[in-house]
């Protein structure tokens, strides 16, 4: 008897940690068979960070006292993990049409599990395109980024997809049909690049703006990656908000708030359909 009560839990376990897996590898096969997708991730890090941040660098670089396409790059760098883990989360409304999560959620898995399961896969998918930027950012735009700065970016970029999961949890369950969240996600993350400081500074914004800001979930994730790649150089005051422990407590907050509550409602209108 007391050899089955010990086994038992090993065997949750496994199931549960398969049933993520599984989940997560249905998602990245998912992005490497939608060709749409692969091209996108090639071309808007070219025109977030060649044309915008060439732009701003040529035209106002000096007087910003530091490199504005270095500024740029790693702005996109965050918006692109964040982003692709918001968007890639759209796929559990499509399975909700498809009657796939009403499979999932009466599985004898953690509804919790299912939800870490479409995060992994799409956080992978971000880190994906991630270093697709970082590539481009080297090899095109020759951004200066050293083997310490790359060690410090890979912890940051985790939780920026954990943070982007979240808010994409938290947004997908107030939304009963695919073509609602094509037209509701976009507009939750597109005003974010602006008032987080994607491709330009917001040290000094009016009062209104400023605390839009301070409510955006991608403005912590863009200051923590401009934290640990400034960290030690001397523009590190002008271009850096705020410490990157501060970012990343914020972060971590935000991202369980998202999780419990978006995976709380999902669910539930799950179990009301």
């Amino acid at each position: 008897m007391s050899s089955h009560a010990v086994t038992r839990p090993a065997g949750g376990l496994r199931v549960t940690i398969g049933a993520i897996l599984t989940i997560a590898t249905r998602d990245v096969l998912r992005f490497v068979r939608d060709r749409a997708r692969v091209v996108g991730t090639l071309i808007f890090p070219v025109i977030f960070i060649g044309i915008l941040g060439g732009s701003l660098q040529s035209n106002l670089g000096a007087s910003a006292g530091y490199n504005l396409l270095v500024f740029t790059f790693i702005g996109v760098f965050a918006q692109t993990l964040f982003q692709s883990t918001v968007g890639g989360l759209t796929s559990l409304i499509e399975d909700r049409e498809s009657n796939f999560t009403q499979e999932l959620f009466i599985a004898p898995i953690s509804r919790y599990a299912i939800v870490f399961g479409k995060i992994l896969g799409e956080s992978v998918v971000a880190l994906l395109q991630a270093v697709i930027v970082i590539i481009f950012g080297v090899l095109v735009f020759r951004v200066p980024i050293s083997p310490v700065q790359l060690l410090g970016l890979f912890p940051v970029a985790l939780l920026i997809c954990g943070l982007g999961g979240g808010f994409g949890m938290l947004v997908l369950s107030l939304v009963g049909s695919q073509r609602s969240a094509n037209q509701i996600v976009p507009f939750t993350i597109f005003p974010q690049f602006f008032l987080a400081g994607v491709f330009s500074p917001i040290q000094v914004l009016p009062w209104y703006l400023d605390w839009l800001s301070r409510i955006t979930p991608l403005r912590y994730a863009v200051d923590l990656a401009r934290g640990v790649f400034y960290a030690g150089k001397p523009e590190y005051n002008l271009v850096v908000l705020q410490p990157p422990l501060v970012n990343a407590a914020i972060i971590g907050v935000m991202f369980a708030v998202f999780l419990v509550v978006g995976t709380t409602l999902f669910v539930r209108s799950e179990q009301n359909r």
